[in-house]
Protein backbone atom coordinates (compact mmCIF):
# COMPACT_ATOMS: atom_id res chain seq x y z
CA UNK A 1 0.00 0.00 0.00
CA UNK A 2 1.68 3.30 -1.23
CA UNK A 3 1.18 6.62 -0.10
CA UNK A 4 0.41 9.18 -2.60
CA UNK A 5 3.35 12.10 -3.54
CA UNK A 6 3.59 15.00 -1.20
CA UNK A 7 4.58 18.29 -2.69
CA UNK A 8 7.05 19.50 -0.83
CA UNK A 9 7.00 23.01 -2.35
CA UNK A 10 10.83 23.20 -2.01
CA UNK A 11 11.91 23.89 -5.80
CA UNK A 12 8.90 21.22 -6.91
CA UNK A 13 10.30 18.56 -5.25
CA UNK A 14 7.69 15.60 -3.76
CA UNK A 15 8.76 12.96 -1.47
CA UNK A 16 7.69 9.71 -3.08
CA UNK A 17 6.65 6.86 -1.53
CA UNK A 18 8.55 3.55 -1.72
CA UNK A 19 6.62 0.50 -3.10
CA UNK A 20 9.41 -1.74 -4.08
CA UNK A 21 12.71 -3.00 -2.77
CA UNK A 22 15.07 -5.22 -4.92
CA UNK A 23 17.19 -7.81 -3.02
CA UNK A 24 21.02 -7.42 -3.02
CA UNK A 25 20.82 -10.91 -4.99
CA UNK A 26 19.66 -8.47 -8.33
CA UNK A 27 21.57 -5.23 -7.08
CA UNK A 28 22.49 -4.27 -10.38
CA UNK A 29 18.63 -4.48 -11.46
CA UNK A 30 17.22 -2.39 -8.49
CA UNK A 31 20.08 0.25 -8.97
CA UNK A 32 19.31 0.45 -12.55
CA UNK A 33 14.77 0.90 -12.13
CA UNK A 34 15.73 3.63 -9.11
CA UNK A 35 16.97 5.84 -11.94
CA UNK A 36 13.96 5.28 -13.82
CA UNK A 37 11.50 4.77 -11.11
CA UNK A 38 11.34 7.23 -7.54
CA UNK A 39 9.40 4.29 -5.80
CA UNK A 40 11.94 1.23 -6.04
CA UNK A 41 14.66 0.92 -3.62
CA UNK A 42 17.53 -1.16 -2.69
CA UNK A 43 20.15 -1.97 0.14
CA UNK A 44 22.44 0.86 0.44
CA UNK A 45 20.47 3.12 -1.80
CA UNK A 46 21.53 6.36 -0.94
CA UNK A 47 17.86 8.03 -2.26
CA UNK A 48 17.32 10.29 -5.19
CA UNK A 49 15.45 12.09 -7.48
CA UNK A 50 13.45 11.05 -9.72
CA UNK A 51 10.87 13.03 -12.13
CA UNK A 52 10.90 15.95 -9.36
CA UNK A 53 10.21 13.45 -6.39
CA UNK A 54 12.52 12.88 -3.74
CA UNK A 55 13.05 9.07 -3.02
CA UNK A 56 14.62 8.33 0.75
CA UNK A 57 17.49 6.73 1.59
CA UNK A 58 16.87 2.81 2.09
CA UNK A 59 16.51 1.74 5.86
CA UNK A 60 18.64 -1.78 4.84
CA UNK A 61 22.37 0.39 4.58
CA UNK A 62 24.17 -2.91 3.51
CA UNK A 63 23.87 -5.40 0.07
CA UNK A 64 25.47 -7.88 3.19
CA UNK A 65 22.17 -7.94 5.39
CA UNK A 66 20.93 -11.17 5.47
CA UNK A 67 17.44 -11.74 4.34
CA UNK A 68 16.27 -13.09 7.49
CA UNK A 69 17.11 -9.48 8.63
CA UNK A 70 15.97 -7.27 6.22
CA UNK A 71 12.51 -9.34 5.84
CA UNK A 72 10.72 -7.60 8.65
CA UNK A 73 12.29 -4.65 7.91
CA UNK A 74 10.82 -4.27 4.26
CA UNK A 75 7.29 -6.37 5.41
CA UNK A 76 6.85 -3.28 8.08
CA UNK A 77 7.20 -0.73 5.20
CA UNK A 78 4.83 -2.63 3.31
CA UNK A 79 7.38 -2.60 0.33
CA UNK A 80 7.03 -6.06 -2.11
CA UNK A 81 9.89 -7.03 -2.12
CA UNK A 82 11.95 -8.65 -5.28
CA UNK A 83 14.41 -11.19 -5.68
CA UNK A 84 16.17 -13.83 -7.27
CA UNK A 85 16.48 -17.55 -6.24
CA UNK A 86 15.08 -20.61 -8.21
CA UNK A 87 15.14 -22.55 -5.51
CA UNK A 88 12.72 -20.01 -3.36
CA UNK A 89 10.09 -23.15 -2.52
CA UNK A 90 12.85 -25.45 -0.63
CA UNK A 91 14.13 -22.13 2.38
CA UNK A 92 12.15 -23.35 5.10
CA UNK A 93 13.61 -20.50 7.16
CA UNK A 94 12.66 -18.11 4.34
CA UNK A 95 9.43 -19.08 3.83
CA UNK A 96 8.63 -19.39 7.57
CA UNK A 97 9.94 -15.34 7.75
CA UNK A 98 7.74 -14.52 5.00
CA UNK A 99 4.83 -15.53 6.43
CA UNK A 100 5.33 -14.29 9.83
CA UNK A 101 6.30 -10.93 8.61
CA UNK A 102 3.23 -10.81 6.18
CA UNK A 103 6.08 -10.38 3.38
CA UNK A 104 4.48 -9.66 -0.42
CA UNK A 105 7.80 -11.28 -2.07
CA UNK A 106 8.44 -11.70 -5.84
CA UNK A 107 10.83 -14.32 -6.73
CA UNK A 108 12.49 -14.51 -10.41
CA UNK A 109 13.38 -18.18 -10.36
CA UNK A 110 14.00 -18.72 -13.84
CA UNK A 111 16.83 -19.94 -15.24
CA UNK A 112 17.23 -17.25 -17.96
CA UNK A 113 17.11 -14.36 -14.86
CA UNK A 114 21.10 -14.81 -14.72
CA UNK A 115 22.21 -11.09 -15.85
CA UNK A 116 20.79 -7.60 -14.98
CA UNK A 117 19.71 -7.66 -18.81
CA UNK A 118 17.72 -11.19 -18.64
CA UNK A 119 15.99 -9.90 -14.82
CA UNK A 120 14.78 -6.75 -16.40
CA UNK A 121 13.26 -8.92 -19.13
CA UNK A 122 11.54 -11.18 -16.55
CA UNK A 123 10.43 -7.70 -14.24
CA UNK A 124 8.79 -5.99 -17.21
CA UNK A 125 7.36 -8.57 -18.80
CA UNK A 126 5.38 -8.99 -15.06
CA UNK A 127 5.44 -5.84 -14.74
CA UNK A 128 1.99 -4.94 -14.18
CA UNK A 129 0.76 -8.21 -12.64
CA UNK A 130 4.06 -7.57 -9.88
CA UNK A 131 2.08 -3.64 -9.53
CA UNK A 132 -1.15 -5.28 -8.37
CA UNK A 133 0.27 -6.91 -5.47
CA UNK A 134 0.95 -3.74 -3.98
CA UNK A 135 -2.50 -3.82 -3.14
CA UNK A 136 -2.95 -7.04 -1.57
CA UNK A 137 -2.32 -8.37 1.73
CA UNK A 138 0.30 -10.56 2.76
CA UNK A 139 2.26 -12.93 3.10
CA UNK A 140 2.23 -13.75 -0.34
CA UNK A 141 5.07 -15.23 -2.69
CA UNK A 142 5.12 -15.33 -6.27
CA UNK A 143 7.23 -16.85 -8.59
CA UNK A 144 8.23 -14.81 -12.15
CA UNK A 145 9.29 -15.92 -15.28
CA UNK A 146 9.15 -14.40 -18.61
CA UNK A 147 5.74 -16.24 -19.22
CA UNK A 148 4.28 -15.86 -15.38
CA UNK A 149 3.82 -14.83 -12.47
CA UNK A 150 2.55 -17.15 -10.50
CA UNK A 151 1.76 -17.89 -6.58
CA UNK A 152 3.69 -20.26 -4.34
CA UNK A 153 1.42 -21.81 -1.66
CA UNK A 154 3.36 -20.84 1.85
CA UNK A 155 1.90 -23.76 3.95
Amino acid sequence: MGVCLRDLRAGGVRTASVRFYFDADILGLGKLLATLRSDVTYPGDPGGVVHKSRRPPCPITTPHTRDLDWTPVVARATWVAITRDRHIQDHRGELAAVRDHRLRLVALSAPEARTTWEQLEVVLCQWRAIEALVDQEGPLLSVATRTSLRPVPLA
